[in-house]
């Protein structure tokens, strides 16, 4: 029987108070998707709100594109998948083997306080079942607990878009969460690369990848954690 592995989206649209749009980058939606099909796994997409998540238009832009950007926006069944997302209120951790969370700065303002999203990261880690996140997505982890009431962050080692990569991209003063200083502050052994630079983290089931180019990376050692 192939994995069924859940990928959670942001619907988080709006860039602060600066007027401009935000949401989930695309690469790290279309890499880990197609790691993931290409290994037999079964994807699903959800988010807070259902129906279609907004794009970062920047994901979007001809110098960000990839080979598995370019793949997912020629592809109607990915796109059919995309315009139709689960809301996360209607979807069990039980139907699943693992959850991957792809980022943008969407999560910093939605995901990272989602009683839902909380409530299923805390669910498959309790049914010790692979939770991996890349990027900004991270944050969703800071707020989730595992039986004993500790945060499952605490003491275990992950990485995150950096405090250097989030001042290139000139948004330190607009997010309201730092991702590498937020999961310091909540007792994760926090490392990283150069900026940029491809960097991933595994810690048992807990599966963190630093930035876009980390997304495939972490999404190949998620299937490894389900043997694929």
């Amino acid at each position: 029987m192939s994995s069924r592995i859940l990928m959670v989206l942001t619907s988080h649209d709006r860039l602060g108070d600066t007027g401009e749009p935000t949401g989930f980058w695309l690469e790290e939606l279309a890499a880990p998707y197609y790691a993931c099909l290409d290994a037999g796994a079964e994807v699903v997409l959800a988010s807070p709100k259902g129906g279609k998540p907004p794009l970062d238009p920047k994901s979007d832009a001809e110098e960000s594109q990839t080979e598995a950007t370019r793949r997912f926006q020629q592809d109607d069944e990915a796109q059919r998948a995309l315009a139709n997302t689960h809301r996360l209120s209607e979807v069990s951790a039980d139907d699943f083997d693992a959850v991957f969370y792809p980022g943008g700065h969407g999560p910093l303002w939605d995901l990272v306080e989602d009683k839902e999203s909380i409530r299923l990261i805390e669910t498959f880690w309790a049914q010790q079942k692979p939770v991996a996140a890349v990027c900004h997505a991270p944050i969703a982890l800071i707020h989730a607990r595992d039986a004993s009431g500790e945060p499952i962050i605490r003491g275990r080692q992950v990485t995150g878009f950096t405090n250097e990569e989030e001042e290139a991209v000139g948004l330190t003063e607009v997010v309201p969460h730092l991702v590498e200083d937020a999961l310091k502050a909540g007792g994760a052994h926090y490392s990283k690369a150069d900026v940029f630079a491809p960097y991933t983290r595994q810690d048992g089931l807990l599966i963190t990848g630093q930035n876009p180019p980390s997304s495939e990376p972490t999404a190949r050692l998620l299937l490894e954690a389900l043997g694929k």
